[in-house]
């Protein structure tokens, strides 16, 4: 006899081995038909999995996020089985799950269409809906080299033969397609239902630009039609949001070719940019930060103690002086080493808190650059803290409440606490291990927040803790973190006085809040649309005139307002009003004042606020209270 034992602790009996099918189908006929796969001490198997000893099993649907897996990996092989059934002579290479979707590799002779992409959507349909089998076999490697071979698909049998030779493979087959896979599958193609492909890419085979290159599709797929075309809404108003797009419309910024991976700011993005930069400014100063300043070129002998040099040399900029080796600085931390090593310090000194706007480089793939979110050229809201052991819980205590306000003045609410914990390579004692997490989970504990654990995660120095933001379309973004290292000021002999009298080795925290001031614009740019909150808004409000009679009235009022400290456009073009009024909403501006002769003759303005809201005519004053309310709410 076999015994199951279902998650809710019930047992099922069986004479002898029985499939994952099968004890669905002994369940109920409603979860035979939903069942995707089954779970098995943690391992996900077909449906077809034969169990032959006792075992735990929880039948897995489309419900569970495995089951969305199952869905995934299934539908990139409907891709596959589809593209060779419209064009045979397409070679298949690689076809895994990705966030949100898949993707499969093709080596073809010429580049797919869009129409070619329909073509293939459409294919998917037809072959789902026939509702084939998959149907998982077992070859030797070198009989499913040569099988491979046999079929014309190279990529495939040259992926197969890096396989130990002494290891079997798995292929699955759906009709008249079979491929190479670990599994595993859905039991037949009609449970995909609910999927769309989304574009095609270059990619290199097996990812090295040395290699030839490969035509990427890109797809999606869901447990249901709602999930699905939420998630196509959602794609929707991402692009209208992109920062990249937004940047060109708002005239804040560009990127230029002869400075890839660098961002120029134009005279709108960078007040964005010094408004952003000053109010971080203002927290260092009220939370017990000192502003330091470091060079952004240091000697190679630096980053060889450290260790960048060994393991981060491909990323680094390098330049060379009077037979000297530099580099550009990838990473801030070993500068604010040098500072504290200035002078000694004493235990009456700690916890010292250093702060930096430190602009670093690192030579990003150009393939990975992404508008101003992934650049060479960064600026990071970078802090270390050098603490003592027993001064790290209440340094990460302090450190999230201020950025959980920080956070909410930008307009984000929703944060996610995940606490990495040591990996299997690693420094140090257990014993500090054990006290760095304790301390770590400690501090998140009497903040409130719920956290979750990452096992393994952590750096090989020490545990950390990364604060991840959701925006506005509730995608996440990892900004801010603190991270245990003890490691730095050890290698870079780093040393304080102790109350003891003897010189003792501090703690080093990294911390950052925003982390790359590039990238968390362009995050505000994308979660507000570029319709920034009035106190970050490069221009608070535009002062329009209807005709020539109130120009003088106009000046003086722009001049008065700047003088309240707001940052005034002044349009007095000879264009009718209405095209005015028009283009400067499209500027997503806080407010912008109308000026006629009745309004002049009243010392007044006409209001209208960002979403053509005409709040109507009110007095100089009143305005100037608005807005300084506005400003002042964070709003």
């Amino acid at each position: 006899m076999i015994q199951i034992t279902l998650p809710d602790g019930s047992k099922r009996e069986f004479p002898g081995p029985v499939t994952v099918a099968e004890v669905a189908a002994s369940i109920g006929t409603g979860l035979a038909k939903a069942a995707l796969a089954g779970k098995i001490d943690g391992k996900v198997v077909d449906t077809s999995y034969t169990i032959t000893a006792d075992s735990p099993l929880s039948i897995v649907t489309a419900k569970d996020a495995d089951g969305l897996e199952v869905i995934r990996h299934s539908t990139a092989h409907l891709l596959a089985y589809a593209v060779k059934e419209l064009f045979p002579d397409a070679q298949v290479t690689i076809g895994p799950v990705i966030e949100h979707g898949f993707y499969y590799d093709f080596a073809y002779k010429r580049p797919f269409t869009p129409e070619d992409l329909a073509a293939i959507e459409k294919r998917m349909s037809e072959l789902a809906a026939k509702d084939e089998p998959v149907v998982r076999r077992v070859l030797p490697r070198d009989e499913a080299v040569a099988y491979f071979k046999g079929l014309g698909e190279h990529y495939k049998a040259e992926i197969i033969a890096s396989i130990p030779s002494n290891e079997d493979v798995s292929l699955y087959r759906e009709g008249n397609f079979e491929d190479l896979c670990r599994g595993p599958h859905v039991p037949s193609t009609g449970k995909l239902k609910f999927f769309k492909l989304m574009k095609v890419a270059g990619a290199y085979w097996r990812g090295d630009h040395r290699n030839e290159m490969l035509q990427r599709v890109y797809g999606t797929a869901w447990a249901t039609k709602d999930e699905l075309q939420q998630y196509l809404t959602m794609l929707e108003e991402a692009e209208k949001r992109d920062h990249r797009k937004l940047g060109r419309e708002l005239d804040l910024f560009h990127i230029d070719e002869h400075s890839p991976g660098t961002v120029f700011w134009h005279p709108k993005g960078w007040t964005l940019w010094q408004e952003v930069e000053q109010y971080m400014r203002r927290v260092y100063r009220e939370n017990g930060y000192q502003e330091v300043k470091g060079p952004q070129i240091i000697d190679k002998s630096l980053w060889e103690k450290t260790g960048h040099w060994d393991k981060y040399r491909e990323n680094m900029f390098t330049t060379e002086s009077e037979k000297r080796d530099y580099a550009l600085k990838p990473m801030n931390c070993p500068g604010h080493i040098l500072i504290f090593k200035q002078g000694i310090k004493s235990y009456r000194d700690l916890p010292l808190r250093f702060g930096e706007f430190g602009q670093c480089h690192r030579n990003e793939p150009t393939g990975g650059l992404h508008g101003i979110m992934r650049v060479r050229a960064f600026t990071q809201d970078d802090g270390h803290i050098f603490c003592t052991e027993d001064q790290i819980q209440s340094e990460v205590i302090a450190f999230t409440t201020l950025l959980q306000k920080v956070y909410k003045d930008f307009g984000f609410t929703d944060i996610i606490y995940k606490l990495s914990t040591r990996p299997e390579k690693r420094i140090g004692s257990e014993e500090s291990w054990d006290r760095a997490e304790s301390a770590l989970a400690e501090g998140l504990r009497a903040s409130g927040c719920e956290f979750e654990y990452l096992p393994g995660e952590g750096a090989f120095y020490g545990p950390k803790i990364e604060y991840t933001l959701k925006d506005a379309l509730g995608r996440p973004w990892q900004c801010g973190t603190i991270q245990v290292d003890p490691n730095l000021p050890e290698r870079l002999d780093a040393e304080f006085v102790g109350e003891d009298g003897s010189r003792h080795r501090p703690i080093m925290l990294h911390r950052a809040i925003v982390g790359s001031l590039e990238r968390f614009i362009g995050i505000l740019i994308e979660q507000h649309a570029g319709a920034l909150p009035t106190w970050l808004a490069p221009v608070h409000v535009s002062v329009l005139n209807i005709t020539d009679s109130q120009a003088d009235y106009c000046r003086d009022l722009a001049k008065s307002l700047e003088n309240q400290g707001l940052r005034v456009q002044l349009d007095l073009r000879n264009e009718k009003i209405t095209y005015k009024i028009r283009e400067h909403s499209l500027q997503k501006l806080p407010y912008i004042l109308v000026v006629g002769d009745k309004e002049k003759a009243a010392g007044a303005v006409a209001v209208r606020a960002r979403g053509n809201k005409d709040l109507g005519v009110m007095s100089v004053e009143a305005f100037s209270s608005l807005i300084a309310s506005d400003i002042a709410s964070k709003v």
